[in-house]
């Protein structure tokens, strides 16, 4: 039984892109070529207990040989453990699981089942880069689930593992492939999709998920799990963005992309480097399509509706949507053209390259701070981010619209901040007060989060006002400023009383 750690990073792309793949020069190169057909059964409990505990069982036939692997989630993207041994036939092995989480969670008595079957064709080649040794496997296959009616659903992705060497290499090889077919990070396993084919639910909107920290983890380490998941939270919600226009997922995709931003601010005295920053103003310029497109889905949604509940005998507010509707087709349209740009794909890979082996990682400069455990880091920075917003939030009702959206932002890191490290605290009396201080949080940022969007409805009727378009839809822009005016002394009264409610609350990591 071994345990190591796989290095490896998938991609994803079309099945007319593999046979390209294989006439790159540097496949064709390769110091060893072949081919092989995989057929690998997935079991867990009928409660799905391992799945629950972020661990894959599997059980693959190679040649007339049976290997049983045993993998953990880990970060979900990059590295993640792995423990892997031969068996004798294809059923589960429990004496080959000693030593493995499994110990902790099934007992000798607990049945597992065959939950879905993956069968791959793959090829492989052991491609030298750089000072690196890494295998390229090209998959193409499908995975069932005869438990769920036969579902179906089909694989096509590239995994690149390093064998030796460096990561950096790994990142250079897939520029490399990406320069000759449109390749993106692949960021769910064989396993997760053939847990979602078992279980009837398909691909769907993702929220957030908990980061998977450990309290023994180091700044640097914690730093990447919290990028990882965020760019995990980013492709998903990408991938259904990618096929339909669905507000939701716009949402999603935005909110993770100022997670991740976030984390670049909240780590910024241990990443921030040139090739960093660079990555930074080149995420915050190419994703401004998003923006304009949900600042339009919120005021379409919300503010419009509620402007016809309260004049309903007023016919500018349609021509007033009407116009709207055709800058939110225009601003969905900027959208799909940026995700399925080559400079997009690009900018996540570099992304992820950076994360895992840009130049802050050899900076000696910032190797103590690599190295401080990932409490003490935690800890500085919440407390840092709780003072500023507690500072600027002071006599919140007065404040100008620019101050108050100073407190916003200042809010939304310290929100973000609770929420990324919120599995270094795992004790009940933390879990508590974690709650109670995201809820009081939570209030704040609803109550400025309206506030902002008042201020977006405002820009929006003027630019109606300044584009001279029909008598009827200005006035009926200037009717809906004036409505929203209202309304900014109720939000102001509330956030005010929001923000002395969180700067009461106990802080968790304390």
């Amino acid at each position: 039984m071994t345990e190591p750690r796989e290095i490896e990073l998938k991609l994803e792309c079309e099945p007319s892109d593999l046979a390209r793949l294989r006439a790159h020069p540097l496949l064709q190169e390769a110091a060893e070529q072949g081919e092989a057909d995989l057929t690998s059964i997935y079991f867990d409990t009928a409660e799905q207990r391992l799945r629950e505990a972020g661990l894959g069982l599997r059980l693959r036939k190679i040649g007339d040989r049976y290997v049983q692997t045993l993998k953990a989630e880990g970060d979900g993207l990059f590295s993640r453990p792995e423990w892997e041994q031969e068996v004798s036939d294809p059923r589960p092995d429990f004496a080959a699981l000693t030593d493995t989480p499994v110990d902790k969670i099934l007992g000798r008595n607990d049945e597992l089942q065959s939950l879905f079957t993956t069968s791959v064709k793959r090829q492989t080649y052991l491609v030298e880069e750089g000072s690196s040794r890494i295998e390229v496997a090209l998959d193409s296959g499908r995975i069932e689930a005869p438990i769920a009616g036969n579902r179906v659903t089909s694989i096509c992705e590239i995994e690149l593992e390093l064998k030796q060497g460096s990561a950096g290499d790994i990142f250079a090889l897939s520029r490399a492939l990406a320069a000759l077919v449109p390749l993106r990070l692949g960021v769910r396993s064989k396993a997760e999709r053939g847990y979602n084919l078992a279980s009837g639910k398909p691909d769907r909107v993702r929220k957030a998920e908990p980061v998977p920290l450990l309290e023994d983890m180091n700044a640097a380490e914690t730093f990447q799990s919290v990028a990882h998941a965020c760019l995990r939270h980013m492709r998903l919600n990408e991938d259904i963005l990618l096929q339909s226009r669905n507000a939701d997922a716009l949402h999603q995709t935005r909110v993770a992309i100022r997670r991740l931003r976030s984390a670049f601010s909240l780590f910024s005295d241990l990443v921030e480097d040139a090739q960093g920053m660079r990555i930074r103003d080149e995420l915050k310029r190419l994703t401004e399509p998003l923006g304009q497109a949900r600042n339009l889905d919120v005021f379409l949604a919300k503010t419009l509706p509620a402007e016809r509940e309260r004049h309903p005998d007023e016919v500018g507010l349609l021509n007033l949507e009407t116009q709207l509707e055709d800058q939110r087709t225009k601003a969905y349209d900027a959208v799909q053209s940026l995700l399925h740009s080559a400079e997009w794909r690009a900018l996540v890979l570099d992304l992820v390259a950076w994360i895992n082996a840009g130049p802050w990682l050899q900076d000696e400069g910032r190797a103590a701070l690599r190295e401080e455990s990932a409490r003490d880091f935690a800890a500085r920075e919440l407390d840092r981010r709780r003072r500023q917003v507690k500072r600027r939030g002071r006599h919140l009702d007065d404040l100008s619209p620019e101050d108050r959206h100073k407190v916003r932002i200042a809010a939304k890191k310290l929100r973000y901040g609770a929420e990324f490290f919120a599995g270094l605290y795992p004790d009940k009396k933390a879990v508590k007060r974690h709650a109670t201080f995201v809820k009081a949080l939570s209030e704040l940022q609803d109550q400025l989060g309206a506030l902002n969007d008042i201020a977006t409805g405002h820009e929006l009727a003027r630019d109606i006002a300044d584009a001279r378009t029909g008598a009827s839809a200005v006035f009926a822009a200037g009717l809906t400023a004036a409505d929203l005016e209202a309304r900014t002394r109720k939000l102001l009264a509330a956030a005010a009383e929001a923000h002395e409610d969180l700067v009461d609350a106990k802080r968790f990591w304390r």
